[in-house]
C-alpha cells in the first residue's frame, strides 16, 4: 500500500497446509515435503512459490470473502484459453479432487506453473512504471497479443465483487445510480462512503467524464482482458532494456471490459507517479513511456477509430469499479479505515487529477497521438 510494505491481510501459508493441498508424494516419488521457497508481499491475499519434490509451483490462497471457486474457475478458464491460443500463460494445474481450485473451510486455493523468464519487477511497488522504453514497447504488444487471442473466449462477464474490474458503472445509463445500487447492496462500504459525502464528490468529479466516454465505448465490442496489466504481472526475458515478454500471469481481475479498456488501465497503471499525490498533491505523466506502450500495442493490434476516440476519453475513469470494489474489501474483509481512505483517494482524487495541468497534459498528448 503506497510506498511502503503493508501487513499482510492474510496469515501466510503453512507446510501443513501445503502439504495438503499438494498431496503427500512429490513428482519424483521420494515422499519429500513441499517447502515455500518465496512469499509474495502483495497484503490482500497469501501467495507462495513452493517447491514440490525437483518441480516449483506457485500457490495461493483466497478468503471466499474475496474469492469462490466459481470466480476463480473464470479466471483459470480464461487463462487456459490464452494458453491454447499460444501465449505465455502458465499452466493452471489441477488439484486432489482434479478441479482446478480446491476449497477448504472458507478458503479456496489455486495452484499454478511457474512462468517461464525473470521475474524482474518482483519487488516493484504498486504503479511502478516499466524500467525502460523497451519493456513499455514489449508489454503494450503483447496485450495486444493477448486481445486477438482472447476473441472468441465468450463467457459472460463476473458480476461486480470485492477487488473485481468491470465497466458495470461507468457504461450505465444513469452511472450514480449504478455505483449507489452496488454501494447499498455492502452495508460496510456504505456505512463508510457515507461519511464521505461520496455521492456530491460522485456527481461532480466522476459523472461529467463518464458522460463523455460512455457514449464511445457503445458501439464497441465487449471482450475478456488482463485487468490489471502492469510491469510486475509480467515476466521477461532479461532485464535488459530490449527484454520481450516471456510470461503472463495474476488473471484476478480479468474480466469482460473492452479491449480499449484494458489498454486504458495498462497505461493508467504504470505512466502516472501516483504515489506522489498524496505527498505533494500532484502526479507526473511520462509521455515517452505512454506513447511507446501505445505504440507496441498498435504494431499488433492497431485501434480502430472508435477505439482511438474513446480512449483519451475512458482513461481518467477506467479505475471506478475497482476503485470501489476495493474500498468494499478494506470495509468489509480486511477492515482498515486507513486503507478505505487511500481507494477513496484513487476514487476521486485520480480522476480529478485528469483536469489539472499533468492530467490535462497527458489526455491532449494521447489525442494527438491517436490523431483524434
Amino acid at each position: 500500500m503506497g510506498r511502503d510494505l503493508a501487513e499482510p491481510d492474510w496469515l501466510p501459508l503453512t507446510d501443513d497446509e501445503l502439504h495438503a493441498i499438494l498431496g503427500r508424494a512429490d513428482p519424483g516419488g521420494l515422499g519429500r515435503r513441499p517447502a515455500v521457497t518465496w512469499r509474495s508481499p502483495r497484503p490482500m491475499s497469501a501467495a507462495a512459490l513452493v517447491r514440490q519434490g525437483d518441480a516449483t509451483v506457485f500457490v495461493k490462497r483466497h478468503h471466499v470473502s474475496v474469492r469462490t471457486p466459481g470466480q476463480l474457475a473464470a479466471e483459470h478458464d480464461f487463462a487456459t484459453h490464452l494458453r491454447a491460443r499460444g501465449l505465455p500463460v502458465p499452466a493452471v494445474l489441477r488439484l486432489a479432487d482434479g478441479q482446478s481450485v480446491l476449497r477448504r473451510g472458507d478458503f479456496c486455493y489455486e495452484v499454478h506453473a511457474v512462468a517461464d523468464g525473470r521475474d524482474v519487477y518482483r519487488d516493484a511497488v504498486s504503479w511502478s512504471p516499466y524500467a525502460s522504453p523497451g519493456h513499455a514497447h514489449a508489454a503494450g504488444a503483447a496485450l495486444a497479443r493477448l486481445h486477438l487471442a482472447a476473441a472468441g473466449f465468450e463467457r459472460p462477464a463476473r458480476p461486480a465483487a470485492v477487488l473485481m474490474n468491470s465497466c458495470q458503472v461507468i457504461t450505465a445509463p444513469d452511472p450514480l445510480a449504478a455505483a449507489a445500487a452496488l454501494v447499498a447492496a455492502r452495508p460496510a462500504l456504505a456505512a463508510y462512503l457515507a461519511g464521505r459525502h461520496w455521492t456530491d464528490d460522485f456527481e461532480n468529479v466522476l459523472v461529467p467524464l463518464i458522460g463523455r466516454a460512455a457514449p464511445l465505448l457503445a458501439p464497441l465490442h465487449p471482450q475478456w482482458g488482463h485487468g490489471d496489466w502492469h510491469p510486475s504481472n509480467l515476466t521477461w526475458t532479461s532485464a535488459a532494456p530490449d527484454a520481450r515478454v516471456a510470461g503472463i500471469f495474476d488473471f484476478g481481475l480479468a474480466n469482460r471490459t473492452y479491449p480499449v479498456h484494458d489498454l486504458a488501465l495498462a497505461l493508467e497503471r504504470a505512466v502516472v507517479s501516483w504515489l506522489d499525490l498524496p505527498e505533494t498533491g500532484t502526479a507526473a505523466a511520462d509521455l515517452a513511456a505512454a506513447a511507446f506502450l501505445l505504440d507496441g500495442y498498435r504494431t499488433v493490434r492497431p485501434l480502430t477509430g472508435a477505439e482511438a476516440a474513446a480512449l483519451p476519453r475512458l482513461l481518467p475513469v477506467v479505475h471506478v469499479e475497482y476503485a470501489l470494489s476495493e474500498a468494499d474489501y478494506f470495509t468489509s474483509v480486511a477492515v482498515s479505515t486507513a486503507h478505505a481512505d487511500l481507494a477513496y483517494e484513487y476514487l476521486i482524487g485520480h480522476a480529478r487529477w485528469f483536469g489539472e495541468p499533468p492530467g490535462a497534459a497527458l489526455l491532449g498528448f494521447l489525442r494527438r497521438r491517436l490523431g483524434g
